[in-house]
């Protein structure tokens, strides 16, 4: 336990773990889940917890049967947690779909490791295309936030209870195995999301008409009508559910994009880079679905270029080029298979990019619009997403040269570029 000055109380806590029991606290009725690394500590946490607490909790025979497990009990009303990663995601796709047709509430929590195929047990954000366009069959979206702190990750499940009941959708908690596997110090803050009413629920029909929970529309003009539904809820979650944070941005230049982990990575290099004279903005989406394009359509307007990091070959970098439309130059910089970029590796991407984009925006700089805006409380995620450092090391970044590394990080590994680091 961890004193604090004005009487807080901290506790060192695994995110999985961690993530676990806010689920809890957030009152979270019943767990579905299979084994599987990096996300095992979750289901061995709600194993023990649940009962404790006089609630469900079943390990199913595969990730097949816990997601439509999931699905049964959510169409009673019930508050349910489905949590995996990312081959056991795959295997869930069918069932996300069923839900989303359906319109039952639910909360999936993807700890991503490395792919394709059973890939590794290491960190990844390579689930970036599964999770935001769609997951399953059919005209679908579902809400994505994406925690870049295991205390956010806390605040986060709470939300996604709270969103996931209000537009009766699946909504999916997107981590990266580090954020499952690390440690860090968490204030024991949780809130429970009032309860709606479901008067679409499968409590019994004794005394009231039947109702039907289906995803199942034979007549094409009728399904035609629900995916219409469908597009108009969609619309209204794009419209109001859009999160992010930045820092630094008042002053940037350039500015790094990046989620998850990778915003933690880049905090570092943003640290650096200011050091050595670049100025340098964190832009952080908090809901990769729906993706902040407005906001940075609008910062692009007054920057010379954006570099995009992420633990995979470039997939949020595509959603980053959508948004900007051209304004500034996109760079990207990125590393697979459980391989995380390093602060240095970084900072020298941003070189490289100060380089190639002074010429670019030079030559576009008469036709600039006036830059519109990019900050207020509107936008942003209602609480600090990323907790001043403890320690004191480097802007909190668990790749700082005094921070918390995973084990099998602290030895030295090829660079993409040769030598060691």
């Amino acid at each position: 336990m961890i004193a604090h000055p004005g009487g807080s109380r901290r506790v060192l806590m695994k995110g999985n773990e961690a993530i676990a029991e806010a689920a809890i606290q957030a009152g979270c009725d019943a767990y579905f889940g299979y084994p599987i690394t990096p996300q095992a500590e979750l289901l061995e946490w709600m194993a023990r917890r649940m009962p404790e607490e006089g609630r469900a909790f079943i390990q199913a025979e595969s990730e097949l049967g816990a997601i439509n497990m999931g699905l049964g009990a959510a169409a009673t009303g019930a508050r349910v947690l489905v949590s995996s990663s990312s081959p056991g995601i795959s295997l869930m796709a069918e069932g996300m779909s069923y839900m989303a047709g359906s319109e039952v509430p639910i909360v999936l929590i993807n700890v991503m490791r490395g792919g394709p195929g059973l890939g590794s047990i290491q960190p990844s954000q390579s689930d970036y295309f599964q999770a935001v366009k769609g997951h399953g069959h059919g005209d679908y979206r579902v809400p994505v936030f994406a925690p870049s702190s295991i205390g956010e990750a806390m605040e986060l499940i709470a939300t996604a209870f709270e969103v996931a009941e209000r537009y009766r959708t699946p909504v999916m908690l997107l981590a990266d195995g580090i954020l499952g596997q690390a440690m860090e110090p968490v204030d024991l803050r949780f809130r429970r999301p009032e309860r709606i009413e479901a008067a679409w629920a499968l409590t019994g029909a004794d005394g009231r008409p039947p109702r039907v929970v289906r995803s199942l529309h034979l007549v094409p003009e009728d399904l035609e009508e629900h995916n219409l539904h469908l597009q108009e809820k969609f619309r209204a979650v794009a419209e109001h559910e859009v999160r992010w944070a930045g820092e630094q941005l008042e002053d940037a230049e350039l500015v790094i994009v990046a989620y998850g982990t990778a915003a933690r990575v880049a905090r570092t290099a943003i640290a650096r880079a200011r050091a050595d004279g670049l100025k340098v903005g964190l832009f952080r989406p908090i809901s990769l679905w729906p993706f902040p394009s407005a906001l940075l359509a609008a910062l692009a307007e007054r920057v010379r270029g954006m570099l995009v990091v992420e633990l995979s070959a470039g997939q949020m970098v595509e959603d980053v080029r959508l948004a900007v439309e051209g304004r500034v130059p996109i760079a990207f910089d990125g590393r697979t298979g459980g391989m995380v970029p390093s602060p240095d590796e970084v900072v020298e991407a941003l070189r490289e990019l100060d380089t190639t984009g002074l010429a670019a925006r030079r030559s576009r700089r008469a036709r600039r619009r006036q830059p519109g805006p990019v900050s207020g409380p509107e936008h942003t995620h209602e609480r600090t997403p990323l907790a001043a450092s403890e320690s004191g090391h480097e802007a909190l970044s668990i790749f700082g040269d005094d921070a918390w590394m995973p084990l099998w990080y602290t030895s030295p590994v090829p660079s993409r570029r040769g030598g060691k680091r």
